[in-house]
Order: C-alpha cells, then structure tokens, then sequence
C-alpha cells in the first residue's frame, strides 16, 4: 500500500525506495540515450539536455544514499502526472549541503566506524546495526554530495554562439523544477541582440528567472521575456516537458498510467514496466512590430501559434500495450515508434 497526502507519497518499505531508485535511474538514461539516437532535438540542445540530466540523476542517486538506512524520515514521491521526487526534497539536498561541514563534524570518525563495522563482523559476528549503517551512508552523503551539481529550482545555462544555420546569432538554455507539476523543465531560446550579451548576461539571466521559472502558456513567456529585455530580440524559444513517468507507483488519471496499471495487475507486463511522456512546444518570431510613444518605441515580435510534438518512450513490449489500449493517444503522437531499448 502506498500512503498518498495530497501531491505526494511516502513509499511504505525500503525495498519500494530500492525499486523506486532503480526505475527512474534506468528509465531516465534509457531516455537520454533515445534523445540522441532519435535527434528530436538540435544538436546543441541534446548537450545541454543531457547536461540537465545528468544533474537530475545526480540528486536523485543523492536522495537515494541519504534515505537509505534512515527509519526517522522518508523521501516524498509525487504520484501524480509525476513520477518524480518532491520538489521539497531537492530543496532539502541544497540546503543539508550547505551545510556539510557542521554536519561531518558530528559525525562519527570514519576510522572510528570502521573498526566498530570489524568488530562486529569478525569477532562478534553480528550484522551492523541500522543505526550504525545510517551513520556510514550518512558519511558517505556528506563527503561525496556537491551542492553545486544539485538540480535547483532554477538553473541556468550560459550564454553561447547559436550553431550555423540557426534562426537567430545567440543562444541560452535555463531549467527548471515546476513546483505546482514537481516535473523538470527545460528551455531553449535563440536570440539577437543589440549589442554584446555577454556583458549584459546579468540582466539576461534575472530575467529569465525572474519570468520563466515556470509553467505556463509559451506566448505568454515569450512575451514576457521580449518585454523585460528591451535589447533582446527572441526569434525561437522552445520548451521541453520532461515527465510524467508513468509507473507502478503512479495515482493519476492519465490514460497511459492507467494502461501500464492495468496491465500490471492482469500480469500482461512486469511489475517494472514504465513509459516517459516528452512533450516539446515550441514558438517562433515570424515579424516584428514597433510599440510605445514617438520617443521611446520598443520592437516586439509577433509569435507564431504554439507548435507542439508530443511523445511517449518505453520499451517495445509497452508501446504495443498502448498501441492497444490508448490508440486515441499514441496514434497523434509526433512519432509513436520511439522504443526505449531493454
């Protein structure tokens, strides 16, 4: 049974956090390697996709070592249109690491620990002790974590030379935790600018935080970001929607989650299964248009209706389950024949 307040769950076994842990660790690097090999996205934004990634995975391994021996506290899932921690927990993971050196000062001395661990299973011939096994995991939290490689609530990317045959001359990427989702996001937008960037980034960079470090509809961002920067002329802006993932421990009502669910229970597909929904919208400047008084206009693009492509990644034997279950669904995908390999 799994105990759900409100958006998130606290799995009711260590063996559910091992299987939890396992899952999104393989799922979310089977996707990764299918984001290249199918190239839905540019070159330069697979790079720094991955670099995201890569840095979602770390704090998860992260959250993985901290709970591993702890029966005090228990890290929260959310379960629904999810699949991901809470976005309190890598709020916890920032903070803890912030910390560290008060924390490893009250820590047991590794030496110390040690010889307890031989002792006991030498000479005395007993199994370690959770607590004693807590106290190690704990050490090995402390001394091995970065706070810097944590995915925060926002994180940002630098500002770069957009790749030829780009819409515009610059490029910068950003990321973001969604808190009402707890779902990462991430963006991509290209760029002109009347004069150098690189030495008003500041302004760039708070702005961007400052407007889009959230969900919400992509004109409605882009406006904002073409409003706030005065200089800056965005001429494509594109955002990635990493999740839900679909799985054993979901409570949703979506219609994937409710076929793997299903399946689950009628024994057709492993306890294991899973799906990643990946959605992509993006808009493009097609004009421009001049606004305010006489002496202070302001250029501003006129955006395109937002271009969308969904997709859904899982392994062969799920996509014909829901090639049979939801058809509805996966027959208006951009390209249903993406199988994760197992």
């Amino acid at each position: 049974m799994i105990v759900t307040p409100l958006d998130s769950a606290i799995l009711d076994s260590k063996e559910q956090y091992i299987f939890y842990h396992k899952m999104v660790d393989f799922s979310l690097k089977e996707l990764i390697v299918a984001v290249q090999q199918k190239q839905i996205l540019e070159k330069t934004e697979i790079l720094l996709f991955k670099q995201y990634s890569d840095l979602l995975l770390y704090s998860i391994e992260a959250m993985r070592v901290k709970y591993m021996y702890d029966d005090e506290e228990n890290m929260k899932v959310d379960l629904t249109d999810s699949g991901f921690p809470n976005y309190l927990e890598f709020r916890y993971l920032f903070n803890d690491l912030g910390l560290r050196d008060d924390y490893l000062e009250k820590l047991t001395d590794v030496a110390v620990l040690k010889e307890e661990f031989l002792d006991t299973l030498l000479r005395k011939k007993e199994p370690i002790s959770k607590r004693k096994l807590f106290q190690a995991s704990s050490i090995v939290y402390y001394k091995s974590a970065k706070k810097e490689f944590i995915f925060n609530r926002f994180v940002q990317g630098k500002i770069i030379d957009a790749p030829q045959e780009s819409p515009a001359e610059y490029m910068v990427s950003w990321s973001f935790y969604d808190v009402s989702h707890n779902r990462p996001f991430i963006c991509y937008m290209y760029f002109n600018y009347d004069g150098n960037p690189i030495k008003d980034r500041g302004d760039i960079y708070h702005a961007l935080k400052t407007i889009a470090d959230r969900e919400m509809a992509m004109d409605t961002m882009a406006y904002g970001i073409d409003k706030r920067l005065p200089k800056l002329f965005p001429k494509l802006i594109k955002r990635v929607d990493l999740g839900p993932i679909h799985n054993v421990f979901a409570k949703d009502e979506n219609k994937v989650t409710h076929a793997i669910l299903t399946g689950i229970a009628e024994k057709a597909i492993p306890l294991e299964s899973y799906a990643i929904s990946f959605k992509i919208d993006e808009v493009t400047s097609q004009s421009e248009f001049k606004e305010g008084s006489f002496f202070n206009k302001q250029t501003f693009q006129k955006w395109s209706t937002v271009f969308r492509q969904r997709y859904v990644f899982a392994p062969h034997r799920i996509i014909q389950l829901l090639y049979n279950k939801t058809p509805e669904i996966m027959n208006k995908l951009a390209k249903g024949q993406f199988k994760l390999q197992t």
